[in-house]
């Protein structure tokens, strides 16, 4: 198996469990910008420090930060805060499988941002199989109860579309920043990366939170024991996910990431005893096939 798709399936598998967390904490009476933050905050340090083994264990210097990394770092490293609060800001209003359905459009959006950004192109046949995806988008944007009249225009679909679209601009610009890495040690890249991504954003929530939520920055520290299982949780996906984005176009490495809905599936059931509508099962299906006709065409 490729590392990339490795990669993938285990950062897919510890995001399933990191957004369940999360969910948790949402429904647990924490904000959604404190939820985000508590995914952050417990990232830079370890990151560092092992880093800083590496470097010394090697006997080597720290890669150095080609031109435009910083550009690519903040913006996607914005992109993402905004992209989870909208999905955690979602779980308050679909159940947790459906949440995760609606950000995993991102798989479909990342084809147009990965070509406007860094020039990367897919076949026809792939955006076919994206064209099943949004019929499947559509089926999951539909309020519950409001059959296929429904207006698929609510908040719900509103804050699931708009996370799509920022997790596809957070992963092409963390491809982007990952290659001016200067060095070909693929999970170096991803590390580097990482901790100047979740630096930038664990300080930017800090200074939001004291400023507009000082109960959710501090409630963060005092449930330590469930807001660190979400930080290492986080910790474990983003590298995965990093690593995955250095080796792999953004596109396919979100296409094979869909596995994340299975799992969330299972969660849902298992864990939040959610029960899926016929047509929520259709739409995560829909959405389903057109990742595997994907990987199918593309890896």
């Amino acid at each position: 198996m490729a590392l990339w798709i490795f990669a993938t399936l285990f950062a897919a598998s510890a995001q399933a469990i990191r957004f369940y967390l999360q969910k948790r904490l949402s429904t647990g009476g924490l904000s959604p910008v404190a939820a985000t933050f508590a995914r952050f905050v417990y990232a830079p340090v370890p990151i560092a420090v092992g880093l800083a083994a590496w470097a010394f264990t090697g006997d080597t210097a720290l890669p150095s930060l080609g031109d435009g990394f910083a550009g690519y770092a903040i913006v996607g490293g914005t992109a993402q805060i905004l992209a989870t609060v909208c999905v955690v800001a979602l779980f308050a209003r679909r159940n947790f499988a459906v949440g995760i359905a609606f950000s995993k459009t991102a798989v479909l959006l990342t084809v147009v941002t990965g070509f406007l950004m860094l020039g990367e192109t897919v076949t026809w046949l792939a955006l076919g199989a994206m064209a099943v995806g949004f019929a499947g988008v559509l089926l999951l944007s539909l309020p519950e109860g409001g059959g296929l009249r429904g207006n698929p225009f609510n908040v719900a679909s509103l804050l699931g579309l708009a996370a799509g679209a920022l997790f596809s601009v957070s992963a092409v610009s963390y491809r982007g920043a990952s290659l001016l890495v200067e060095t070909d040690l693929p999970l170096v890249r991803a590390a580097m990366t990482l901790c100047c991504v979740t630096l930038f954003q664990t300080v930017l929530l800090a200074a939001w939170l004291a400023w507009r939520d000082r109960a959710g920055l501090i409630a963060v520290f005092q449930r330590w024991r469930s807001t660190s299982l979400v930080g290492v949780t986080s910790l474990l996906g983003s590298l995965g996910w990093f690593t995955a984005y250095t080796l792999q176009t953004a596109s396919l490495v979100n296409a094979v990431g869909q596995i994340e809905l299975l799992l969330s599936m299972l969660i849902s059931g298992l864990l939040l005893q959610e029960r899926q509508t016929r047509r929520e099962l259709t739409g995560i299906t829909l959405v389903g096939l057109s990742v595997v006709g994907l990987i199918l065409l593309e890896a």
